[in-house]
């Protein structure tokens, strides 16, 4: 399973969640996507952004001063 990582630190919202979405749209189904974001609202974000999407929303995890999120793309 393959996993691309986007860095999208120093953005805020909505900005993090439309550019996953561009750049998940483009993997393959199954595919992580692993986000980088210093936005303290993005872990919601996501959460919402993957259930009204479909994605699933496998993790987020706190590291020094940012978050990593991972989603995954389900096939359709």
């Amino acid at each position: 399973m393959s996993r691309e990582l986007i860095d999208l630190k120093g953005l805020n919202c909505p900005l993090p969640v439309l550019r996953a979405n561009k750049h998940i749209k483009a993997l393959g189904d199954g595919a992580e996507l692993e986000a980088h974001v210093t936005d303290p609202a993005a872990p919601d974000d996501f959460r919402q952004f993957c259930d009204s999407t479909g994605y699933a929303y496998l993790s987020c995890n706190k590291i020094d001063n940012y978050f990593a999120i991972i989603i995954r793309k389900q096939s359709t």
